[in-house]
């Protein structure tokens, strides 16, 4: 007892330090060190890495990614022993002092006196590392460096473990600032030159230094053991390849095969990696030792890659076709649909999609998609080209399929019939071969289960057949009806997105003329893949439509053979390669490919519907490639065929593309100024800025702003007929804009017989017909709505302005400096509110009607300004819920105040 006491962390003497160094470390130290290298090893031998990514440097790295493969090891039972050595062997109390000394006093400023701790700290900081503690570990790695300064290998690497700690959570500069003091004289050990290449490789990595990265990575893999060389090897590969250098890349991934006790796991993805990076002319040798390891049972379910890795090497060498095979083959042969297939699957999409062919492409993006982290390389491209897919495949599978139609009809009836009887013999054939292949599988479901629950497994694959049952039940509930109606619209009109008015070129929900019927002819007629109406007899096929496609008669009755017929292919494929071009221009911005749709247009096509639009697509594109030689053909061209056109008018002018530069800077002015022209009933110059608008900048995006308000000028002129032109023309000309369904009612008003009411001044009014509500779906019936006249109910001023030409802010700002100003005691509250073009600002707190009275009062008083447009509105707190509730307008709320009684 006598001598424990004497060594007790309370004294600072030499056989004190000692003890308590001795105890540490074969007592708790020991234990927590033998855990903590059992764990870690664990961790590097036994972790799968994400090898369709770039690597981490080490395993423990991915606990900062939930999204990647997460490594075993917990190291809490290390952190608790390490807490534990320098809980009870700390030393921290000062020796006596027994000289003045430069080296006693060195010794004396000393935080720590045991001369083993430091290793706790150190193995604490690096369980923390390893634990994903990043931040924690940090901060005991700059303790460390800081207080144990007099153990310069200690700091050394207590400063590299700091730098790994920030490069772990992604913070290249305090990483750089942490290892940027560590001098190569200090890396006396072979584990902390491996630990300090490391680091300096994941840093430069993080800041985008690929190329210098590479060398201390490669050193660092040749300084460790283990799994970890490999690992270390197989990212220098990585990044080799990403680097353009195959060869480099070639040899590192060759170096990833090698070890003993590697996992075969490890070895087969860096023997694929390799065989993709190489730099040969003669791939054939390789492809040849890629497919020689298929026949292998245990690589059976590293089919898809390595068919993957096959398609790689042919497109190393710009051979798409055996390429297309090789992914195609990758697809088929897949075993556990995960991400290994998916990046087959991408990238045989891409071939597709560069050759056009949107149809084949589009199921390859929409299956691979959901198995791609969103932190894939280019993820974000490859989702928007995914999602534009499903509409460019539309578009690209009625052109295949047209064409195929009318290659068709141009053969002889025998050879017409010899297809069709080889369609529905490759049908039948499908169709048996994937029974056989369900019945297999779920004979072997039942082996495997022992029981009839295996029986519930179905085939998902088998397709439906439509046998002629006689079923005369409805239409939707008959599935050989609904095959037959689905074919002969196809045929018809080909595939189609789900939308309202389908058939319409311009989507609007207004007609123009007084015969709604005669509308519809119209409209339908100015859709080109609409060649006739619905009801025209000529287009009913006098040919059975059989609905079995197991026989060639479902085939046949699908192939045009009349004029008409053939006219409604042709103008289908030209509404797909328009469509196609626009989607790929305004939605990708894949110029290249949009170019290629609207020349093939208009080369196959020469007299297309859609020659002027395709004509100023190409124009535009090619201002933007900065090729002005090519723009001026396009530019000529729509002088030459389109000169009275909108778009001829504006190109007339060489300088064109500058003053549309010079619009986006000048049409905002413009506008404002007409539209205080029309809030001061200044008519003349409303018509002026509107006609000079349409005469210089025809193709502005505002133009019907412009001819909105030009419009309603002249309803204030009493000039109907002219009121109704500029509407009529509004709703013709732009069917897609914010004024369009108010312009379409005010039509429909006119036509259901309601008389325009002209008044002495413009009309400031039309917003208030909108409705309160952002749901679609409100009641706005034709019952009147229950207003009540309650002066001493609760009250709100609401102030409504038009939303686009008040700024909400700068009202909210002006009327919260009146209420400061001029009410000291009382209080309102303030609450902006949207609904589309009208926009509200409702003040509240007013107890009853002679408040809220007083209110305006002291606002006339004050001589408060408010923005032009903006209309007060004194209104009960029932009556505005009610607005909002019912999704009312201020129109039915004004007439209730001038007739209560009514």
């Amino acid at each position: 007892m006598i001598f424990f006491a004497a060594c007790s962390t309370k004294k600072n003497t030499a056989l004190n330090r000692q003890w308590q160094a001795f105890t540490t470390r074969y007592n708790v130290y020991h234990n927590g060190k033998e855990h903590f290298d059992e764990q870690l090893a664990d961790m590097e031998a036994k972790y799968e890495d994400d090898y369709t990514r770039t690597l981490f440097t080490h395993p423990a790295e991915a606990r900062n990614n939930q999204k990647a493969p997460q490594p075993t090891g917990d190291f809490k039972r290390t952190l608790e022993k390490m807490q534990k050595s320098i809980q009870l062997h700390s030393i921290t109390k000062k020796p006596e002092k027994r000289s003045g000394s430069k080296k006693e006093k060195e010794f004396r400023a000393r935080s720590e006196f045991n001369p083993f701790l430091h290793n706790a700290w150190l193995t604490m900081g690096k369980g923390q590392y390893l634990n994903g503690d990043f931040t924690g570990a940090a901060s005991t790695f700059s303790y460390i460096a800081k207080n144990f300064s007099w153990l310069p290998q200690v700091v050394a690497e207590a400063k590299i473990w700091n730098a790994l700690s920030y490069a772990a959570l992604g913070w290249v500069y305090e990483a750089e600032n942490a290892i940027r003091p560590v001098k190569e004289s200090e890396l006396t050990s072979k584990q902390l030159q491996a630990d300090y290449n490391r680091a300096m490789g994941d840093i430069l990595m993080l800041a985008g230094n690929t190329a210098q990265a590479v060398p201390y990575l490669q050193k660092g893999a040749a300084l460790s053991s283990g799994t970890q060389r490999n690992r270390l090897w197989f990212l220098s590969g990585q990044l080799l390849s990403q680097l353009g250098n195959r060869q480099e890349a070639y040899s590192a991934f060759d170096k990833a095969t090698k070890g003993a006790g590697i996992p075969y796991r490890t070895r087969f993805n860096a023997r694929i990696k390799r065989s993709e990076v190489y730099a040969g002319k003669d791939v054939d040798n390789e492809v040849k030792s890629l497919i020689a390891m298929t026949r292998y049972a245990r690589n059976q379910e590293f089919a898809d890659q390595i068919w993957y890795a096959v398609g790689n090497l042919y497109m190393a060498q710009k051979d798409t076709a055996k390429a297309i095979e090789s992914y195609s083959r990758a697809i088929k042969e897949s075993t556990r649909n995960g991400v290994d297939k998916a990046l087959a699957q991408l990238a045989l999409g891409g071939l597709y999609f560069a050759k056009g062919d949107y149809a084949k492409a589009q199921p390859c993006y929409t299956e691979a998609l959901p198995q791609i982290a969103d932190n894939y390389p280019n993820y974000k491209m490859l989702k928007l080209r995914g999602d534009v897919l499903d509409e460019l495949a539309l578009y690209s599978g009625n052109v295949q399929l047209q064409d195929s139609l009318l290659a068709l009809a141009a053969l002889s009836p025998d050879q017409q019939l010899k297809v069709a009887q080889r369609l529905a013999k490759e049908l039948i054939e499908k169709e048996k071969l994937e029974k056989e292949e369900a019945d297999q599988e779920q004979r072997n479901a039942q082996v495997q289960n022992g029981n009839a629950a295996a029986n519930i497994k179905k085939n998902d694959r088998t397709p439906a057949a439509f046998p002629s049952t006689g079923d005369d039940s409805w239409y939707f509930y008959n599935p050989m009806v609904r095959a037959q109606g689905k074919t002969e619209f196809q045929r018809r009109w080909g595939a189609r997105k789900l939308e309202d008015d389908w058939r319409r070129r311009n989507k609007s929900s207004f007609a123009l003329d007084d015969d709604k019927n005669d509308q519809s002819d119209k409209s339908d007629k100015s859709n080109p893949s609409d060649p006739s109406d619905q009801s025209d007899p000529s287009l009913k096929s006098d040919k059975p439509l059989n609905s079995d496609p197991h026989k060639p008669e479902f085939y046949l009755a699908q192939i045009p053979i009349s004029e008409q017929e053939q006219a409604n292919s042709h103008n289908i494929i030209q509404e797909g390669l328009y469509n196609m071009g626009l989607i790929l221009k305004d939605k990708l911005e894949d110029y290249p490919n949009a170019r290629t749709q609207f020349i093939k247009l208009n080369n196959r096509y020469p007299d297309n519907t859609y020659r002027l639009d395709s004509y100023y697509n190409l124009y535009l594109m090619a201002v933007r490639d900065g090729n002005k030689q090519e723009a001026e053909v396009w530019r000529k061209r729509i002088l030459t065929d389109f000169a009275d056109s909108p778009y001829g008018k504006a190109m007339a002018d060489p300088n064109y593309f500058d003053n549309l530069r010079r619009m986006h800077q000048l049409q905002e002015d413009i506008y404002s100024d007409a539209y205080a022209g029309y809030l001061a009933n200044d008519n003349s110059k409303v018509h002026d800025l509107t006609s000079r608008m349409e005469k210089e900048y025809p193709l502005s995006p505002i133009l019907p702003k412009f001819v909105f308000i030009d419009a309603l000028s002249y309803l204030t002129e009493k000039k109907n007929d002219k009121f109704k032109e500029r509407l009529g023309y509004l709703l013709e000309r732009w069917p897609d804009t914010d004024m369009t369904p108010m312009a379409a009612s005010i039509i429909k008003g006119i036509r259901s017989g309601k008389q325009l009411n002209t008044a002495d001044g413009n009309a400031r009014g039309m917003i208030w017909n909108i409705s309160l509500s952002n749901d679609s779906t409100a009641n706005t019936a034709d019952s009147p709505a229950r207003f009540t006249d309650n002066p001493d109910a609760p009250q709100y001023l609401v102030l409504a302005f038009p939303a686009d030409s008040v700024s909400v802010n700068s009202l909210i700002y002006d009327i919260a400096r009146f209420n400061f100003s001029a009410f000291l005691v009382k209080d309102f509250d303030l609450e902006p509110m949207n609904f589309g073009e009208i926009g509200l600002l409702i003040i509240k707190g007013f107890a009853n009607r002679r408040d809220l009275e007083n209110y305006r009062t002291v606002m006339s008083r004050n001589n408060l300004q408010l923005p032009p447009g903006t209309r007060p509105i004194m209104i009960s707190k029932e009556n505005f819920e009610l607005l909002l509730r019912e999704g009312r307008s201020f129109e039915e709320y004004f007439q209730f105040i001038e007739n209560p009684n009514e």
